[in-house]
């Protein structure tokens, strides 16, 4: 734990000014806000630790909107990556090495060190973690492998306010009315990270106008939910959400509920309370919170109903490929032991059914019913239909009624590790090109599917249809990936040894009548 301790703190450091005059132009690129000199690794240029705001979210900015950045015509370093949102330093090994801070709000950029003068569509990264960890910085996002192998696209990673700091409701208290965005800072920080981009990426090679914003899980959701963000569209035109969609979000009610949990466990009852204690603790209790921090639909910054912003047309301009994993619970039940994830499970499904009706109740433990397996499989299948498979088929659905295009994707391969099999995050590790990160998967996945995989993403981020032709696909197969309609239910199928269309009632994986009217709440 040490040695990947001193690892990953070699990764960050403080960018200092270049004052001297002594630094390597062809590495420098002018921006708005300063010109900044990365660092060449092989045939990649990296730029770390760019900030994205005029100012840090430290101090009296503490929960509020990011502040836009100014003209400065310093010249900068971006050698080192910045701190990572402040987070529960228990919440996962990799997280326990993060080196945090609230200033955090910086971004990273990939790009192949080549001469070439064409404008290079662009793909941006938001991680996961549930909206209460992760960071750039972690070893799977690094894009340099990525860039490698597509060096026709240039790739940013941005950073985003978490938990507490990000998402935490504060205008109901009596000192509240101050923080009226303290909800949704995370996602306004994303837009504001985009913005930077759209500004700034032609000096780095990139089309403005041709960017793709991908992420997975708390990632994945983010990006669904940005198109409804009113001015967002001006920063991207297509997404890819890997394992998250608008269904990760919660209700005015919902978030004021977690804030007053958060609130009891600290002992405050006031903005003024919270800044008195050490922001540490703040973040630590607000882990008793699980998952449950997620983005408020407070019909002002995301409507009131994600899916039906969907069918009136809010996303119809922008392209989306979306899908999931064939056990995406699975990697919460490897997380921890068999009887803690049970106990969890059953109490969280607890609320759930008793949000329910009588008939609808019945439907769902009609459901759990007929799974086969072992003792936690029924729970983890039901949890799969409502976090994540339903949800993909319900904004793909609206997408089509608002007169947009979505396509649809399902991924099988298994880890070699046990419980995982086809888990949450197990396509990572093939879509940033790091075959040797088994730390989910437990085995490298086969390198032409791998291949294919990221072909069909880049495919898809330059021109809005990820289908293959036989010219560029990696194996000389052509690919038809058809778009969704509501009538064939079309979409990719990810085996490891077999990419295919295909249709939805071939493989079955959505329960439309006991589980697809979940989504509703």
């Amino acid at each position: 734990m040490r040695d990947a301790k001193e690892t990953m703190a070699a990764l960050y450091g403080e960018n200092r000014p270049i004052t001297d005059g002594n630094y390597d132009e062809s590495l420098a690129v002018k921006c708005i806000n300063g010109t900044f000199v990365g660092k060449r690794s092989g045939d990649v240029i990296v730029y770390r630790g760019i900030p994205f705001v005029g100012a840090q979210p430290v101090g009296d900015l503490r929960w509020k909107a990011p502040v836009d950045y100014v003209v400065d015509n310093g010249v900068y370093e971006a050698y080192h990556n910045g701190k990572s949102p402040l987070q529960n330093e228990n919440a996962g090994e990799v997280a326990s090495l993060y080196v945090q801070g609230e200033d955090c709000l910086y971004l990273d950029i990939w790009k192949a060190g080549d001469t070439s003068v064409e404008k290079k569509p662009v793909m941006v990264w938001i991680h996961g973690g549930g909206y209460a960890m992760g960071g750039t910085v972690d070893p799977m996002y690094d894009c340099s492998a990525l860039t490698e192998e597509n060096p026709e696209v240039i790739f940013v990673s941005i950073e985003y306010r978490l938990n507490a700091l990000g998402f935490f409701h504060l205008s109901h208290l009596p000192d509240g009315a101050d923080y009226p965005d303290a909800q949704n800072l995370g996602l306004m920080d994303q837009v504001q990270a985009l913005k930077w981009v759209h500004e700034n990426i032609a000096g780095f090679g990139g089309d403005p106008d041709n960017v793709c914003v991908f992420g997975e899980s708390a990632g994945g959701g983010s990006v669904c939910v940005l198109p409804l963000i009113e001015g967002a569209q001006t920063y991207f035109r297509r997404i890819i959400a890997e394992s998250g969609s608008p269904i990760l979000t919660q209700s005015v009610e919902q978030s004021i509920q977690c804030t007053n949990e958060v609130m009891e466990i600290v002992g405050c009852k006031t903005v003024a309370d919270l800044k008195n204690i050490d922001i540490k603790e703040l973040v630590q209790a607000s882990s008793a919170l699980g998952l449950r921090i997620l983005p408020e639909r407070d019909g002002r910054y995301l409507p009131l109903d994600v899916f039906e912003a969907y069918g009136q047309g809010a996303g119809k301009h922008i392209d989306i490929l979306q899908g999931f994993n064939k056990d995406e619970f699975n990697y919460f039940l490897a997380a921890a032991s068999v009887e803690v994830y049970e106990a969890c499970a059953a109490s969280r499904l607890e609320v759930k059914m008793a949000q329910l009706t009588d008939d609808e109740r019945e439907l769902v433990e009609s459901f759990m019913e007929d799974v086969e397996g072992e003792s936690y499989d029924p729970i983890s299948r039901l949890f799969d239909q409502i976090a994540f498979i339903t949800p993909v088929f319900r904004l793909s659905e609206k997408q089509a009624a608002g007169g947009g295009t979505s396509y649809n994707y399902y991924f099988t391969p298994e880890s070699s590790l046990p419980l995982m099999k086809s888990g949450h995050a197990m396509e990572l590790s093939s879509v940033f090109n790091h075959q040797d990160n088994t730390i989910v998967t437990g085995r490298p996945f086969d390198a032409t599917f791998g291949k294919i995989m990221r072909k069909m993403w880049v495919q898809f981020a330059a021109c809005g249809d990820p289908s293959l032709s036989a010219e560029i696909s990696p194996d000389g197969k052509e690919r038809i990936w058809p778009a969704y309609t509501p009538e064939k239910k079309e979409w990719m199928v990810f085996d490891e040894f077999d990419v295919r269309a295909e249709r939805e009632s071939d493989t079955k994986v959505v329960d439309w009548e006991r589980c697809y009217f979940l989504t509703k709440y």
